[in-house]
C-alpha cells in the first residue's frame, strides 16, 4: 500500500537481538507488485517496508522538503516506532541537488546501514540501495521522471539477453557490491569458485558480456567495474538474486 507507516506496533514483540528475517520481508504479493510499478512510473524517489504483522508500505518522498527525519518518535517524518533498537531521533535523509543522501553522524546508537555497510557521515543513495535502521529494512527507489529510461527498469534486462550460466557470472561479480564487503566486483577466482567453472570459463563469458554490452574499448579494471554497475542498475541483476 501507498501511505504512512503504522503507528506503535507489534514492536514490543521483537528481540533487540533478532536482525529482520527473511519472513519479515517476504515475497512481494501480486497487489504489492502492482503498487511498486505505479510508484516507479509516476517517477518520485520513495521507501519500501515491511512493518510486523504488516504489507508492503511505500513511501513517496516529498517534493517540497529537504530534509527528512528518521527515528522511533511518532513525530519523525519517517517514524518507526514499533523497532526498539531505532533511537527515539536515529538518521536523517537529506536532498542534496536532486539526489537524496543518508546522514547519520553518530546520532543514532545502533548506526544505519546502506547494504550492509555501517554509514557513517554521509552517503548518497542510489536505485534500490538496501537501508537498515535497527531491525528494520528499507529499500531505496529513484525512479527518474515518467517516461524516463530509468524508468522503464522491467525492458532493460530483455534487451541484453544473458544465458542462464551468464546470470550466475553477473550475480557473483556483484556480490561484493551488493553485500557491502568491497567496492570492487568480485575477482575471477571467486567468482569461478561461486558458479563452479574454470577462472577460464569464468574470463569467456565476461568477455561475451563485455561485447554484449559494448564495454571492449574500457580498461579491464574499468570494464569489470562497469559491467557489475550496469547490471544492477538495469535490473538484470536484483536484491533478489543474492
Amino acid at each position: 500500500m501507498v501511505g504512512t507507516l503504522p503507528s506503535a506496533h507489534a514492536g514490543e514483540r521483537m528481540s533487540r537481538d533478532q536482525p529482520p528475517s527473511d519472513g519479515q520481508r517476504g515475497r512481494r504479493t501480486p497487489a504489492e507488485l502492482q503498487a511498486l510499478n505505479e510508484a516507479q512510473r509516476a517517477g518520485q524517489p520513495f521507501l519500501t517496508t515491511r512493518p510486523p504483522d504488516s504489507g508492503e508500505v511505500i513511501l513517496m518522498l516529498p517534493r517540497d522538503k529537504w530534509r527528512l527525519t528518521v527515528g522511533r518518535k511518532a513525530e519523525s517524518d519517517i517514524a518507526i516506532v514499533w523497532d526498539v533498537e531505532v533511537s527515539r531521533a536515529h538518521a536523517l535523509l537529506e536532498l542534496v541537488g536532486d539526489k537524496w543522501t543518508l546522514l547519520d553522524d553518530g546520532l543514532s546508537s545502533n548506526g544505519s546501514w546502506v547494504n550492509g555497510k555501517r554509514v557513517v557521515g554521509r552517503q548518497r543513495l542510489h536505485q534500490e540501495d538496501r537501508l537498515c535502521f535497527g531491525n528494520t529494512q528499507m529499500q531505496f527507489y529513484d525512479p527518474g521522471p515518467p517516461g524516463s529510461e530509468v524508468t522503464r527498469r522491467d525492458a532493460k534486462p530483455t534487451s541484453v539477453p544473458v544465458t542462464p550460466t551468464q546470470h550466475k557470472v553477473l550475480v557473483a561479480l556483484c556480490r561484493p557490491l551488493n553485500d557491502g564487503s568491497s567496492q570492487l566486483p568480485a575477482p575471477n577466482q571467486q567468482i569461478a569458485g561461486e558458479v563452479h567453472l574454470s577462472v577460464d570459463a569464468v574470463k569467456k563469458h565476461l568477455r561475451e558480456l563485455f561485447e554484449r554490452f559494448k564495454l571492449t574499448e574500457l580498461a579491464q579494471n574499468e570494464k569489470r567495474a562497469r559491467l557489475a554497475r550496469v547490471a544492477l542498475d538495469s535490473g538484470i541483476v536484483t536484491p533478489r538474486d543474492f
